[in-house]
């Protein structure tokens, strides 16, 4: 018989409850807006006290036990766990309000928040309290650098180690150190992304969006995450604050490592890198020929027809989902190429979600090497990324990784099939959710929500949106029967 191997809950137990506190904090926050508009404050109130009092119960049970680093267990554990929990526990200001009164509709649109997929299920956002809607949009902020990277910051001095929290969060493609402490690279990467929000949300209140719609779409643009306050996502706001949301995807979409380098001129670290460049010419490539493309088809106006383009792009390269056009309606060679786009994602260590540009260069040039090898039998020919040889493991687990997101892909496809979904919106829907985008294509386009879906299907998709935000092997290693034993 196998031995149950001895996992550490009471440091489980403990972040979590740690993680509770942190939430109903980030919950309390909503307060000035409600007061502000004069809105009714029992719903953000009641949902706040409700956690933080769970959470603090939890801490003050587990505040003298154990004291040990986390290992990798919990680790993953306590990742997996995290996303559910917090999720369930925001659904509580939707409910309270009465917003959203279905629990499946408030976990959908919970979890798609916190995994900064921007999937709706509400057909009249402008209708919502604004204290609700900046609610919606904290759940992307949180979510977008990682509620568990800004608890590996804080986790040292509540006396529990942090590392196998941020291997957990970011599997398969290490994240480099910007410094030798894992704790203070968090705290590095949530000062560079809250800086670029702060950014953001001045340059577009500049514009004309108000303070509110500055921050929320700000939360949502820096989170990758695509949740609008208005209806017709960012479609009603003028040239200026889109070409400002366009730079802010592709700033979220970048390795925030780079920026790191960026903030402190070295410049030659930025531009030498190989997945960066690779980003920049994809979009830079698409664009160009969609734009030409929609000229062929018709569209009269340049500049409208670049920046609908653009931002398309950048939208869906990114995972970010926002929408200025239907790109649906365009040409179907064109539609099909962004349609392709969804199966790339940002850079690693971005807040972006999919595949991510650096397994797609080791997948192209892995592949190219096979085809040199079975020329050359006898030679050594190792597969290279900025100039270094990348380990057999390395190119054996980028492999496994893009075949198993094929596989969840196609298995949540058929799943949406057999609950009755049409298959072309199957596909759609399975790989916007998987790649934590949003829309996609078929009924659930850039003009499109998931309210028609049945409550079986919101649960399929939630549980792909949570796979797609943990890069599978998280999920899938803690639901395995391995993981349970030695």
């Amino acid at each position: 018989m196998p031995t149950r191997h001895i996992i550490h809950y009471s440091i489980v137990m403990k972040v979590m409850s740690f993680l509770l506190i942190v939430e109903a904090l980030f919950m309390l926050s909503s307060l000035p807006f409600a007061w502000y508009y004069g809105e009714s404050v029992r719903p953000i109130t009641l949902s706040a006290l409700i956690t933080g009092f769970i959470g603090g119960v939890g801490w003050i049970a587990q505040r003298k036990k154990d004291r040990s680093s986390i290992g990798k267990r919990e680790g993953y554990l306590i990742v997996a766990l995290t996303w559910i929990v917090i999720s369930l526990f925001g659904t509580l200001p939707f409910l309270f309000s009465g917003t959203i009164s279905n629990f499946t509709d408030a976990f959908f649109e919970t979890i798609s928040g916190f995994t900064t997929t921007g999937a709706t299920i509400l057909t009249d956002i402008e209708v919502l309290p604004k204290n609700i809607l900046y609610w919606r949009a904290m759940t992307h902020w949180i979510g977008g650098m990682g509620i568990i990277v800004l608890t590996v910051a804080i986790l040292p001095f509540l006396g529990i180690g942090g590392l196998q929290l941020m291997i957990a969060e970011m599997p398969g493609i290490t994240p480099d150190k910007l410094h030798p402490r894992i704790t203070s690279t968090a705290k590095r990467l949530w000062g560079i992304y809250v800086g670029f929000t702060l950014v953001e949300i001045l340059l577009l209140w500049v514009g004309e969006m108000d303070f509110f719609d500055s921050v929320c779409h700000s939360f949502a643009t820096m989170a990758t995450g695509g949740f609008s306050t208005k209806n017709t996502s960012i479609i009603g706001f003028s040239a200026y604050s889109q070409y400002v949301i366009i730079v802010f995807m592709f700033l979220a979409g970048t390795n925030f490592t780079l920026h790191y380098f960026l903030l402190h001129r070295q410049f030659k670290k930025v531009f030498s890198n190989e997945e960066y460049r690779l980003y920049f010419w994809i979009v830079a490539m698409v664009t160009v020929f969609i734009t030409v493309g929609l000229l062929v088809y018709g569209m009269p106006d340049v500049e409208k027809a670049f920046r609908d383009t653009l931002f398309t792009v950048v939208s869906i390269v990114t995972t970010t989902g926002f929408v200025t056009a239907n790109y649906y309606a365009w040409p179907s060679y064109l539609w099909m190429l962004i349609f392709a786009l969804m199966f790339i994602g940002g850079s690693a260590g971005s807040t972006g979600s999919g595949v991510k540009m650096i397994r797609f260069l080791l997948l192209i040039r892995n592949s190219w090497q096979e085809l040199k090898r079975s020329i050359h039998p006898q030679a050594i020919i190792p597969v290279k990324y900025n100039r270094k040889s990348v380990s057999q493991q390395m190119i054996l687990n980028v492999m496994a990784f893009f075949l198993m997101y094929v596989l969840v892909f196609s298995a949540g496809t058929i799943l949406l099939s057999l609950l009755g979904v049409g298959f072309e919106t199957a596909i759609g829907a399975s790989i916007a959710t998987l790649g934590n985008i949003g829309p996609g294509i078929g009924h659930v386009g850039p003009v499109d929500n998931y309210a028609f879906f049945p409550d079986m299907a919101k649960w399929v998709l939630s549980f792909l949106m949570l796979l797609g935000r943990l890069e599978l092997f998280t999920i899938l290693i803690v639901i395995s029967p391995a993981f349970w034993r030695r």
